[in-house]
Parts: structure tokens; C-alpha cells; sequence
């Protein structure tokens, strides 16, 4: 119980003051946290502080082996089934299965509406790589996406057998890359910080909006120093349009 009115009057206001601070505070969070969601700065932020910044070396006319790039897979889980019909057997879309007769042939009255559900075009093949990381087999497939004048972001697809993917942050004539683990094992999920490397990009593709690249970069193994974790290979694909 207050003491006298004017008591209960101070402790309401101090009260009151604690209140709408907080609420302030809350909101102020908020938008911080949301800005930098939509800005990509959250996960910048974070490579840019343990990822050692990586010299882009521009050449005129990038050499090597690209031939990779003229090869291509059908997306994840696409094959064909015993009828010779691309299927995805066993991951099909609920909404697919009334178009399979019992046997898991799809109905040829339904083979049109099926394929307008099920993508089964040839997807290019856009990095050639070779690596060592945890729960790691293998990728064809990396998204590159400009994000602004400045910035463009780089991403390698996971897969079945690969559940790591490399990620490239180029800002101007430098990047900073880690790998990014999605494990399997349950509290496995990881992210490694590139220490060394380097990364050759062909110019005058860049320019007209391809990445053509020859890169190997070290990550840090907090887990077991001893054992060196890497990825090195050949970037070929185009660069998609700015999102904003």
C-alpha cells in the first residue's frame, strides 16, 4: 500500500516511464533485427567478421577447362521408371499419384497435366568442384544472384548426399566465402569460415552478366585442425538479375 497519494502517484509514473522505455526499446528490435533481414546484413555481417577477405584476381580472358558446363542432370529426383517415362518415383507430389495407374505408370490422359507439375527439363551443369567437408558427395549446380551494383551472391545446391553448400559474397574486387552445413545428425548443423585462397574471374564475361571462375579456398576446422577442410573447382553460370 502507498503511503500517501502522492507516493502511489510516483510509483505509477516511474512505472509507467519502465513501460513505454521497454516498449521503445522492443520496437526498436524489431526493426533493427527486420531491416537487416531484408538487407542481407545479418548474414553478411557475420562473414564478413570471421571470413578473411579473398582478392579477386580479374583476368581478359579466363583459360581452362569449362566443358563441364555443356553437361546437364534432370532436377533431384527425377528418373526414369521402368515404362521409360520420366517420373519422380517415390517423391511425387501428392496431387501426382491419382495420375499413376497401379503399377506407377502415369496415365497417358494424364501425362500433360503430370508434367505441368513435375519439372523434368534439363538443368545445365554450372560448377565443377572437388572438396572436403562434413557429409559432403558432390554438386553440379551453384545460384548466383546480384543483389546490387556491388554485391553478388553465390550459393551451391544441396542434394541427396551433399548437405553442405559453399557460399560466395562478392562485394567489389574482394569476397568472403564459408561453408554452410545443414547436417543430418542432430545438432550437427555447422558454419566454416574461408582462412586462404583465391579466386580467378574472367572480366568481360562478369561484365556481361556470366560468372566464369577458377577458385580454392581453406576453411578453419575449430573440430580438428589437423585435418584440412577445402573446395576448389570452376565456376560457369550466369548471373542472375538484381532483386531488390
Amino acid at each position: 500500500m502507498c503511503s500517501s497519494q502522492n507516493v502511489c502517484l510516483t510509483n505509477y509514473q516511474k512505472t509507467s516511464n519502465l513501460r513505454v522505455k521497454y516498449k521503445i526499446l522492443l520496437c526498436l528490435g524489431f526493426i533493427i533485427i527486420f531491416f537487416s533481414y531484408s538487407n542481407g546484413q545479418i548474414f553478411n555481417v557475420t562473414t564478413r567478421d570471421k571470413s578473411n577477405p579473398i582478392k579477386i584476381q580479374w583476368s581478359e580472358n579466363l583459360k581452362g577447362n569449362f566443358k563441364f558446363k555443356n553437361k546437364w542432370s534432370y532436377h533431384e529426383g527425377i528418373f526414369k521408371n521402368k515404362f521409360g517415362q520420366l517420373s519422380c518415383d517415390g517423391f511425387c507430389p501428392p496431387e501426382t499419384y491419382e495420375m499413376l495407374d497401379s503399377n506407377g505408370r502415369i496415365k497417358k490422359d494424364s501425362l500433360k497435366s503430370f508434367y505441368r507439375i513435375v519439372d523434368t527439363s534439363h538443368k545445365k551443369h554450372s560448377i565443377y568442384s572437388s572438396a572436403w567437408c562434413y557429409e559432403w558427395g558432390g554438386t553440379n549446380f551453384i545460384e548466383i544472384e546480384r543483389k546490387s551494383i556491388e554485391k553478388v551472391i553465390c550459393k551451391t545446391e544441396i542434394n541427396a548426399s551433399t548437405h553442405c553448400s559453399l557460399e560466395i559474397e562478392i562485394i567489389g574486387d574482394s569476397c568472403y566465402v564459408l561453408i554452410d552445413l545443414k547436417s543430418i545428425m542432430k545438432g550437427g548443423n555447422a558454419r566454416y569460415f574461408c582462412t586462404s585462397g583465391t579466386i580467378n574471374i574472367d572480366k568481360p564475361l562478369w561484365e556481361k552478366g556470366v560468372m566464369k571462375a577458377i577458385f580454392s579456398f581453406n576453411f578453419e576446422h575449430l573440430e580438428n585442425p589437423k585435418k584440412p577442410i577445402y573446395w576448389r573447382g570452376k565456376i560457369y553460370s550466369k548471373i542472375k538479375k538484381i532483386s531488390l
